[in-house]
């Protein structure tokens, strides 16, 4: 993260360039892809203004403020830098968790009502388990598989690329489904 300070208008001390960086660094703890920062500290008459820009990997953000104090006035900016880093970063972590949810939709199966044709008896799907798989060979399959106490084991297969089940048939026999 690179910090640059521009003072206008004043001398820009080393309290407050110490300051300004210490209090950035707080950012970092929200959002570990800042680039640089670029904050621009200016007094006019008697109103003092800090204006903060951050660029990102992806994202630009921009915050100001201004106070009677110097100080005041960077904390107010930073505040509402954090406010925007938090719900940029909620933001994509729905997006990201959203994908994830269509990503895996086709390997879940859905709670539904199923009717037989020739019957008019109702067949409830009581439960869904959603499963989220591990890539694993058939052999590393079955050795994880030996320390559960599951009826079956869902798995990706790595030679074929696709959703596999162990089921055990006995103690030492088991039943691999591929579809």
């Amino acid at each position: 993260m690179h910090i640059t300070i521009t003072a206008r208008h004043f001398e820009l001390t080393n309290a407050i360039r110490d300051y300004v960086e210490e209090s950035l660094v707080k950012l970092k703890r929200y959002f570990d892809q800042i680039i640089t920062i670029h904050v621009t500290l200016s007094v006019e008459s008697s109103r003092n203004q800090c204006e903060i820009s951050m660029q990102a990997s992806k994202f630009s953000l921009q915050s100001t403020n201004e106070a009677m104090d110097m100080y005041l006035a960077i904390d107010d900016a930073i505040e509402k830098m954090e406010a925007q880093i938090k719900k940029l970063k909620d933001k994509v972590t729905e997006h990201q968790k959203k994908g994830l949810k269509e990503h895996f939709d086709p390997y879940f199966t859905r709670t539904e009502t199923y009717l037989k044709s020739d019957e008019s008896t109702h067949h409830e799907l009581v439960k869904t388990k959603r499963v989220v798989t591990d890539t694993l060979t058939v052999d590393e399959a079955i050795a994880r598989f030996e320390t559960q106490k599951n009826e079956y084991f869902i798995f990706k297969n790595v030679e074929s690329d696709r959703i596999n089940v162990l089921v055990k048939k006995d103690g030492t026999h088991y039943k691999l489904l591929q579809p």
